[in-house]
This record gives C-alpha cells, sequence and structure tokens, in this order.
C-alpha cells in the first residue's frame, strides 16, 4: 500500500535489473559523468551496430 495521499509505485523487475546495471557501471568510474560518458562513447565506437541521431523536435508553442 502507499501512504495518505501517496501514489502506489509498480516495482517492475526489468527495470530494478536496468538500474542496478547502471549503478554497477558508474561505480566503476567512482560516479565521474565524464569519464561515464567516455567509456560509453569507446563501447559504442567498438560496436558493429549503427547508431542513428535524430534531428531534436521544434518546441511547441
Amino acid at each position: 500500500g502507499g501512504t495518505y495521499g501517496g501514489l502506489n509505485m509498480f516495482e517492475d523487475p526489468i527495470v530494478n535489473e536496468i538500474r542496478a546495471a547502471r549503478q554497477k557501471h558508474a561505480a566503476k568510474f567512482n560516479f565521474d559523468l565524464k569519464k561515464i560518458a567516455q567509456d560509453l562513447r569507446e563501447k559504442q565506437k567498438k560496436s558493429k551496430r549503427k547508431v542513428v541521431s535524430y534531428s531534436p523536435k521544434p518546441a511547441r508553442p
């Protein structure tokens, strides 16, 4: 159950698994965002998968 006036949050095991993997990866770099991003860019370069970038959508008025 939730608290009075609060929301009941559903615990998704897949989301929990992804969060745990992210935490473990970040800990390898002492949670330094620049080092984490550098590692991910290096992994992306080594990957055989095609990287697709989309242009940003214009802001709605």
